[in-house]
C-alpha cells in the first residue's frame, strides 16, 4: 500500500531574493547558495523565457518595454515558493505589486555592483534582454534602480569581486541567523 506523504505547505518568508543590476551575480549566486543550502533556485527570466518560448531579448523586442514589464509582473505573481533561493530579473523593482509579493516569499538580498564592474560584465547589452527605453544608457539604469534596490534590502552584498564562494557564505551566514 502506498503512503501518501503531507503536502508541504509554503510558510510565508521562508525564500531568499536576490535583487540587483544584470551582471550582479544573481544567477551565478542563486545556484551555488541553492546548492549548499539544499534549496530549490529559480530564475524569473529563465521562467520568463520558458513561458513565452524565446529568448529575453525577443520577449522584449516583441512585447515593448511596458509589455515586457507586465509580463515580468504577471511571472512573479505566479510564483509560489517554499525554500527556494529567486533570482529576480533586474527590472522587478519597478513593480511596487511585485516586490510586496516577493517579500512575502522571503528576504531581498541586494547583489550590489559598482557601474563599471556590470558595464564589464555586461559586455553586448544589444541582445541582454534589458528593460530599457530606446534613449537609455546602461547608466540611466544604474542610476535610476540603485535607489530602489537599497529600499527593499534586508542585506547589501558588495560582489565587484569574482569571488562567489566568499559572497555565498555571507548570505547564507545571514539566513542562518
Amino acid at each position: 500500500m502506498t503512503q501518501l506523504k503531507k503536502r508541504c505547505i509554503p510558510v510565508e518568508g521562508s525564500c531568499v531574493v536576490l535583487i540587483g543590476m544584470p551582471g550582479s551575480g544573481k544567477s551565478t549566486l542563486g545556484k551555488l547558495i541553492s546548492r549548499r543550502n539544499g534549496w530549490a533556485w529559480v530564475d524569473t527570466d529563465y521562467l520568463l523565457e520558458s513561458w513565452w518560448g524565446m529568448p529575453l531579448q525577443a520577449i522584449r523586442d516583441h512585447l515593448g518595454l511596458e509589455g515586457f514589464l507586465k509580463a515580468e509582473e504577471e511571472i512573479v505573481f505566479s510564483m509560489r515558493f517554499y525554500r527556494t533561493v529567486i533570482s529576480s530579473g533586474g527590472s522587478v523593482v519597478y513593480s511596487p505589486q511585485a516586490m510586496e509579493h516577493l517579500a512575502h516569499q522571503g528576504k531581498f538580498v541586494y547583489l550590489r555592483a559598482d557601474l563599471e564592474t556590470i558595464k564589464k560584465r555586461l559586455m553586448d547589452t544589444s541582445t541582454r534582454g534589458l528593460a530599457k527605453k530606446a534613449d537609455q544608457s546602461i547608466e540611466d539604469i544604474f542610476e535610476q534602480r540603485k535607489p530602489l534596490y537599497e529600499k527593499y534590502a534586508a542585506l547589501i552584498v558588495e560582489t565587484d569581486t569574482d569571488e562567489p564562494e566568499k559572497h555565498a557564505d555571507i548570505i547564507i551566514s545571514w539566513l542562518e541567523k
